[in-house]
């Protein structure tokens, strides 16, 4: 009879992931010896063997890989045991998990903390991460909701505009296209470009957008942040193409400005994603029909400063949102 524990699954699952005994046992704060004897157990009880090393990575066996697909379809029958008894108990004694790209630091926060002043007893865990980690928890079905600007394209996914994210050209105020501000888009590609990494969803929509107007895409500095980008353009290291939900106060206050260019504004739109194999809990929904209701302020206020400034906007409306 097999008896593997939800915590040798675990295990293995997170040597899966890091290709590695001692990156998974300091992920999981084991030691590496403890796990190899959780492994070797839960070989035992499987009858195979799980795993090879190959130079200095884990690979799994035919035997692994099988146990990795019951694990993750044991863990998303426990999800949905989780949120049927939390229909039952209604919103108050419910959870709710939120995952979003890193872009959503600086908007997520304050409306979970509005919807949780609406229901203190509802648990909220909120995730933000980078868009090739956000994939992988879709894929495992982690969380009840995700928020992102570029959703995947693939089949088993409800995906609804909830909000517009426009991209915008920010500088440093004495930057001298300020006062001269008729500059063709060819000029930017003789400007020092600051980034997001690579794999991010903006690092993404920059490259397409500048590579469809025959312009390369080459950042001289690479960054993790938001807040990172920010402070590189205060101190005058180059240019950014960011969304304006990330620099909108610090545009009002005048530490940053904004260029304009053609085509600027670039229009990208928030996206709330749900696995149809995953219920809707009441509190998921709560939480959707309450973005629903707020995003549109946060909207209107984004659209009024760019108008301020005389930027188009007609495009960048929610309205315009793409199809998924």
């Amino acid at each position: 009879m097999l008896k593997p524990t939800l915590n040798q699954l675990k295990i293995l699952q997170t040597v899966a992931e890091e290709g590695s005994i001692v990156r998974a046992a300091d992920r999981l704060h084991l030691t590496p010896p403890t796990l190899s004897i959780q492994l070797s157990k839960l070989a035992d009880h499987l009858g195979a063997p799980l795993y090879e090393i190959v130079g200095r990575r884990v690979e799994l066996t035919g035997a692994g890989r099988d146990t990795i697909a019951a694990a993750q379809a044991i863990h998303q029958e426990l999800g949905l045991l989780e949120q049927r008894l939390a229909a039952r108990a209604g919103i108050e004694r419910g959870r709710l998990q939120v995952a979003a790209v890193s872009t959503a630091e600086s908007i997520l926060p304050r409306l979970i903390g509005a919807f949780q002043n609406e229901h203190p007893g509802l648990q909220i865990r909120l995730k933000i991460v980078p868009r090739d980690e956000l994939l992988g928890r879709i894929d495992r079905g982690d969380d009840d909701l995700y928020l992102m600007t570029r959703p995947p394209k693939r089949e088993g996914l409800l995906i609804e505009a909830v909000g517009v994210n426009p991209l915008v050209i920010i500088a440093h105020p004495s930057h001298p296209w300020l006062t001269e501000p008729h500059h063709p888009l060819s000029d930017l590609g003789q400007q020092r470009f600051v980034s997001r990494e690579m794999g991010s969803g903006t690092h993404y929509w920059i490259g397409q957008w500048l590579a469809s107007r025959g312009i390369e895409f080459a950042p001289s500095l690479e960054l993790g942040s938001n807040e990172a980008i920010k402070q590189a353009v205060m101190a005058e290291h180059g240019i950014a193409m960011i969304s304006l939900h990330a620099v909108s106060a610090e545009v009002k206050a005048g530490q940053l400005a904004l260029l304009q260019l053609p085509d600027v504004p670039m229009p990208t739109w928030w996206y709330a994603v749900r696995p149809t194999a995953r219920q809707t809990t009441p509190a998921a929904q709560a939480y959707l029909d309450f973005l629903k209701q707020r995003w549109p302020e946060l909207d209107e206020s984004l659209l009024e400063l760019l108008q301020a400034r005389g930027f188009p906007t007609a495009h960048i409306k929610k309205t315009n949102a793409k199809e998924y």
